[in-house]
């Protein structure tokens, strides 16, 4: 076990969250990397106990066209900057990882002028691809040379050149040695030769122990770049696509499918692939714009922090703040923030107090991060799985519909569950548990012996996910949005502990009739459960 294997990650573009400058002019340093120390404490606070943060060193621009692999950028400040930076977050227990851009160089590298100046006589003139001194550039440098993503400001490094390994290979521990950093996330992965990364991986194993290779790779075979010899993680695209069409979709089984498929490939073990999860990053739009229903937020982030895999929360996203990918420019996924926008946030946004409320549940439940995966129920529209570690069993049921749902689903031999986000109980019968799912909404039902021995950890806040179905809901199902009528409720209230099986029955029908259809299946589970406490807890939920 590795601390990776527990991590929650914050992910931060700091050339954005910094308001730097769009184009650095390589003037006297501005310690802007210094304006992050609030959100280190906010960072912890939201239950996330590792930061990426990246690109930081020096370049051109946007950060991925690097000119000094060894200097922070000046439109961040100087490198003892970024060592405060990394030593602040160690003090407060967050590993930190860096961006390591190491396919292509800006055309500022020093290795890259060295070719503009001295041409065939440049001893850095097979650091470059493709380097053909009979061709032209749009930059009329009287050569040209293979670029990345087809922008020639973009230099794509030769990986087969031993000297361009050996460089890269220290510059991971000049990054050790100056910042002590725990990791570094490899920009472009996917694209980059398998024998330069087994180097990498070489230097990562002797660099720190447990230090983490985790690269950016879209598509494809995931175990092709994540086994010994190259890289411990990638980033899970194919995750990601399916939590948010799954969603706006009403298509758990595109998810289930993925998840599945996932983890078969690495080989259905809970130490098989460890996936960096996410649902939104410094490249694709905001999960908040992206959902047709916005409600739909908590069950999304119930699945990432409970899926396995390793969750990360992109910065501001937290806020449930918008991000639209724009045509050439990327700058409104990337935006300034100042935390004191934000001041209160975990106590009066939903969003907030979600993500805040999963980063403890997923520090505190270890089978969210080392449990095998089991699914236990799935439609369309409603979702439940099980991860189970040591015989310790957590439970995760999530809804996408408008209306609540009730699940029935296997809960093994223990006696009582405990919603961890709402601190519902529910009593196991026959095997079984029926949990009401709220509409658009998720739980982690944990047995009540584990909840009690948490008790002051995972102490049940009074918001529970379904909140954010009332601070905004903008589904285009029909509906009046108006709150389901319990009044019913009140002639059952005196009579809980004296009900009969079958009235207690026919009133959880009927307040699930007040809330949607009822279909046969519903109606099966309603009558297959004859525990009286646990019929009686049914009707409570509704509450």
């Amino acid at each position: 076990m590795a601390w990776y294997d527990e991590a929650v990650f914050y992910h931060i573009y700091p050339l954005g969250l910094c308001g730097a400058p769009k184009e650095n002019q390589y003037g006297e340093p501005v310690h802007r990397l210094n304006s992050l120390a609030p959100w280190i404490d906010h960072i912890k606070e939201l239950g996330c106990n590792a930061i990426y943060i990246g690109p930081l060193f020096e370049s051109v621009g946007h950060g991925y066209e690097t000119t000094d692999y060894k200097k922070l950028d000046s439109r961040l400040g100087d490198n003892a900057d970024l060592t405060n930076f990394v030593a602040n977050c160690h003090k407060k227990g967050l590993r930190v990882i860096l961006d390591g851009v190491f396919n292509h160089t800006g055309r500022d590298f020093f290795a890259f002028q060295d070719i503009k100046k001295n041409r065939e006589n440049s001893a850095y003139r097979d650091w470059y691809c493709q380097v053909n001194f009979g061709g032209n550039n749009e930059y009329n440098d009287g050569f040209s040379y293979e670029n990345w993503g087809g922008y020639n400001l973009l230099a794509k490094l030769n990986q087969h050149n031993p000297a361009v390994r050996d460089y890269i290979c220290d510059v991971i521990r000049f990054w050790v040695k100056e910042f002590d950093i725990d990791g570094i996330r490899l920009d472009a992965a996917d694209v980059l030769d398998f024998e330069y990364m087994k180097a990498l991986r070489h230097v990562a194993n002797e660099v720190k122990p447990d230090f983490w290779l985790m690269g950016e790779v879209i598509h494809g075979d995931y175990t092709r770049w994540v086994n010994e010899g190259t890289l411990h993680s990638v980033t899970n695209y194919h995750l990601h696509k399916a939590l948010y069409s799954g969603h706006n979709d009403h298509n758990y089984f595109e998810i289930a499918h993925t998840v599945k498929r996932l983890y078969e490939m690495g080989g259905n073990r809970p130490d098989g692939l460890k996936l960096y999860n996410f649902v939104d990053n410094h490249d694709v739009e905001r999960i908040y714009t992206k959902l047709t229903n916005k409600a739909h937020f908590a069950p999304v982030h119930v699945l990432l922090y409970t899926l396995p895999g390793v969750p990360s929360i992109y910065y501001g996203s937290e806020f449930g703040i918008e991000g639209k990918k724009e045509q050439y420019s990327d700058d409104s996924l990337r935006p300034a923030l100042s935390l004191d926008d934000y001041k209160g946030a975990q106590e009066n946004n939903a969003c907030t107090k979600l993500i805040a409320r999963l980063g403890e549940a997923r520090q505190r439940i270890p089978a969210l991060s080392y449990g095998d995966y089991k699914e236990l129920l799935l439609m369309n529209r409603q979702y439940a799985f099980s991860r189970t570690m040591d015989g310790q069993t957590a439970i995760i049921t999530v809804n996408n519909d408008d209306s609540d749902y009730v699940m029935t689903v296997p809960a093994g031999e223990g006696t009582e569950f405990t919603g961890v986000l709402s601190g519902q109980k529910v009593t196991v019968s026959n095997g079984n548990i029926a949990v009401n799912v709220p509409a658009n909404s998720g739980e982690i039902w944990i047995p009540f012996m584990d909840s009690a021995d948490r008790s002051e950890d995972l102490s049940p806040q009074k918001e529970t996910p379904q909140e954010i179905n009332n601070v905004e809901h903008t589904s285009t199902d029909e509906t009046d949005g108006s709150t389901p009528d319990t009044s019913q409720l009140n002639e059952y209230d005196a009579s809980y502990e004296d009900g009969k099986t079958a009235g207690l029955q026919e009133a959880i029908l009927a307040i699930m009739e007040k809330n949607g259809p009822v279909t046969e299946q519903m109606r099966r589970d309603v009558q297959n459960q004859t525990n009286h406490d646990s019929l009686i807890n049914w009707i409570k939920s509704f509450h």
